[in-house]
């Protein structure tokens, strides 16, 4: 485990290097350090030096200052504006370089009293939240500072934090969930001691904001283990200061062929989007589509019971219409309207926590509608269509991965027949329609333009044009269409009508083939 120089994109390096020349020391520091260990790709680069903000502003060309903790930003610009480091790699837009510093107390329980810089290594890592974030690189000399054994831990996948976990996680609480959250992406696991503290300490969880617990939330769903990091957050007391409404689904058994509870189909659904690499949108609906099932489950009745055959219940207000909420078929409960109810709450949990209002008019649209499955044997395409109109075009497709992670939550396979069969059905309806609409010329043209009456012989005439234009498409003009029209004009009834059902006829088979190659290309029969 040790870092190649190579591995440094050049911007850094020449960063470094001008700090190392100018007689300063300069150290790669924190979670980029981290990740060249471990051969993972870093977000960002951040150095930290013995040169005060008023030092490394004469020393580069464009930096950016407008913080109390003598943060810089070095720009990747020169005075012009171009481009000041081109490599074979992609370069970093900017590296942040901070004046090593030791802290005071953190009485607001986010940021330290003071911050005082210093010229000492060693007080800049002891402030740290966690081992492996307390490592640093001074590339100029191939050094590596570990004063924590933040390496050991980096080779055994632990997260532990510097010196005491009560008083390294209590400074700031929101090292709570970055403690799951580092879990999450790396894959390790949380040492005892910093487990229970964070445990203890859940509750100071209260006083971050919600735009701090936002990120660290969004990180862990877009990490290659959000299911682990969700359930690490229910086992350590977070979940309820984050997304309490995901508690209701524990041991909300569903009956039927649902394996799982509630709150585990959830975690199975939001793993098979990041198994599958789905977007974070995809995750978060995942992880939601079912999250109404709670508020909205009917207990099954005894067989041949009088309640059985009733149909009546509590009625839950909806924006679509009032959802009447019936009693389960014998021997197993019911969950009706929980898409609309867990849209609802997706829409609410979403607010709360801020997110932009594209991000939740997406989530809440494709919670409100994952339940558009049904039997495709029977199944017609205008649901389908307007299916496509509920939820746009755009993503018609990302509600059908919804519907796969719904699936696989189930501990189903991930594409079934009737899946598939969807698939096709949707391809069908997407597709651009053979039809006189496609036409240069319509109804409309034909009476004011023309002067042709309405009535059946105006649908023969468009479809033995349309006839034309399947034939050979350069006749779809409005100049030979309009004269093509004059001479079928004068055919009688009987002629105009042959021509008419001729390419009617003709548009038929021509769709049928195109159905057929959908079908073939989803693996289904028509």
């Amino acid at each position: 485990m040790k870092i190649q120089t190579n591995q440094i994109p050049e911007f850094v390096q020449y960063v470094s290097s001008t700090l190392e020349d100018a007689g300063f020391s300069a150290y790669l520091v924190g979670g980029c350090v981290r990740d060249l260990l471990i051969g993972r790709q870093p977000g960002d680069y951040d150095i930290t030096t013995s040169a005060l903000p008023e030092d490394m502003i004469k020393l580069f060309p464009k930096t950016v200052y407008e913080n109390v903790f003598g943060t810089v930003l070095v720009v990747n610009e020169d005075e012009a504006g171009l481009t000041l480091i081109k490599g074979e790699v992609a370069q970093p837009v900017g590296v942040e370089v901070t004046p090593f510093r030791k802290e005071g107390k953190y009485t607001d329980r986010r940021h330290p009293d003071n911050v005082v810089f210093s010229k000492d290594i060693n007080e800049d890592l002891s402030r740290r939240d966690f081992t492996i974030n307390a490592l640093a690189y001074r590339i100029q000399t191939d050094e590596l500072v570990d004063l924590y054994d933040g390496k050991k831990d980096l080779e055994s996948k632990i997260i532990r934090t510097v010196g005491t976990p009560d008083e390294r996680l209590t400074e700031d609480p929101l090292r709570l969930m970055r403690a799951v959250r580092f879990a999450a992406q790396l894959g390790f696991a949380i040492e005892s001691g910093t487990m229970n503290s964070v445990t203890k300490n859940a509750d100071l969880l209260k006083h971050i904001s919600v735009e701090r617990i936002r990120e660290e939330f969004v990180k862990i769903i877009n990490s290659g283990s959000p299911a682990g990091g969700i359930e690490m957050l229910r086992r350590f007391n977070l979940l309820e200061h984050v997304i309490p409404e995901l508690l209701d689904g524990v041991s909300c058994h569903q009956g039927g062929a649902h394996k799982y509870d509630v709150y585990e189909h959830l975690l199975h659904a939001v793993q098979h989007a990041a198994d599958k690499k789905f977007s974070f949108e995809i995750r978060l609906a995942a992880l939601f589509h079912d999250i109404g099932k709670p508020k909205t489950k009917r207990a099954p009745v005894p067989k041949g019971s009088a309640d059985s055959k009733k149909i009546s219940g509590p009625r839950v207000s909806s924006p679509d219409a009032e959802i009447i909420l019936k009693p389960a078929a014998p021997g197993k409960p019911t969950f009706y309207g929980h898409e609309v109810v867990g849209a609802r709450m997706a829409k609410k949990i979403m607010e709360r926590m801020k997110f932009s209002g594209s991000e939740i008019d997406l989530v809440t649209k494709f919670v409100r509608y994952h339940m558009f499955f049904s039997d495709t044997d029977v199944i017609t395409l205008s649901p389908v269509r307007r299916m496509i109109v509920n939820v746009g075009v755009d993503h018609i497709w990302e509600l059908m991965q919804i519907r796969e992670c719904d699936r696989v939550g189930m501990a189903k396979d991930e594409a079934p027949y009737r899946l598939r069969k969807y698939h096709a059905m949707i391809d069908q309806a997407l597709r651009d329609p053979i039809s006189p609409k496609q036409l240069k010329i319509d109804g409309v043209y034909l009476i004011k333009d023309l002067g042709i009456k309405p009535g059946p012989r105006m649908g023969w005439i468009l479809h033995a044009l349309l006839e034309e234009v399947i034939e050979d498409p350069i006749k779809n003009t409005v100049e030979y269409l309009s004269n093509r029209v004059r001479d079928l004009e004068k055919l009688n009834d009987a002629d105009l009508k042959v021509l008419g059902l001729a390419g009617k006829e003709k548009v038929g088979d021509q769709e049928e083939e195109e159905i057929k190659e959908l079908h073939k290309k989803h693996n289904v029969k028509k």
